[in-house]
């Protein structure tokens, strides 16, 4: 395993062990919202400066953009780096609060841009899903691939619409959900991503994503064999949030009904 994801992997697991400790009395947990449908916890704010901390301690001319903290510096003071790590510490926040196990830590790391390592870790179940570019992509030290259902009527998606948004009365949106053999909205796209990597999801779709939510998990679908792009096919997806991602035969026909509008 490559050293700097070696450090991510210990600032997950540290980061999990956080959530796992404050799931045992949700009760006492301080819940803000940043906007509606949008739920900010003490918990995501401990298990950042975790992370943060750990990662800065090794790697101290290292930038961050974290989904609490925003753009952090170099702990070194230096104004510039080629490296920055990129962290939601609690992807599925909303589930996190009500109890339901469907929620992960999320870290990237980008070099002058490029995604280059990958560790999206679900503390509920113990699994840690990892990636490093040209490297693979592996579940618990096993290395997976996407899955291999050619036929779209047979294929399991997961979709993530934001708050007003969806297939409801959107042709493109609905021919995608219904040609399909079902459709899952977990509430934490790095896990749907993740399940993309591995095969338990067959595809992806989602709308007005972060930086956070696709950093990580894209290099692990991409890594497993996968295809990520935007609703056109290209490679805005990063910057625009909008996504589809998925096993190469599955990710073309999902695109394919995109265009049908």
């Amino acid at each position: 395993m490559h050293p700097m994801l070696n450090t991510a992997v210990k600032a997950a697991r540290r980061a999990g062990a956080i959530i796992n400790r404050a799931s045992l009395d949700l009760d006492k947990i301080q819940v803000g919202r940043k906007g509606p449908n949008d739920y900010v916890t003490e918990i995501d704010r401990a298990a950042e400066q975790a992370i943060i901390e750990i990662l800065s301690t090794a790697y101290p001319d290292h930038a961050f953009l974290a989904e609490e903290s925003g753009d952090v510096p170099p702990a070194d003071g230096s104004t510039e780096s080629e490296y920055r790590w990129i962290i939601d510490p609690l992807d599925g926040t909303t589930n996190f609060i009500h109890g339901y196990p469907s929620f992960a830590v999320s870290i990237a790391l980008q070099h002058r841009g490029v995604t280059t390592q990958a560790v999206i870790y679900d503390p509920s179940s113990n699994e840690l899903f990892t990636a490093s570019r040209g490297g693979g992509a592996f579940l618990n030290d096993r290395r997976v691939r996407v899955g291999s259902r050619a036929r779209y009527h047979d294929a399991l998606l997961g979709v993530r619409w934001p708050s007003g948004a969806g297939p409801v009365g959107v042709p493109r949106y609905r021919e995608l959900m219904e040609q399909c053999s079902g459709v899952r909205r977990s509430g934490s796209v790095v896990l749907d991503m993740a399940y993309v990597a591995v095969g338990r999801l067959d595809g992806f779709c989602g709308m007005d994503l972060k930086p956070w939510d696709l950093a990580a998990a894209g290099l692990l679908v991409l890594e497993a064999g996968g295809l990520v792009g935007d609703f056109e096919g290209e490679q805005t997806w990063f910057e625009t949030g909008n996504v589809l991602a998925g096993s190469p035969k599955i990710f073309t026909q999902m695109l394919g009904h995109l265009q049908l509008d």
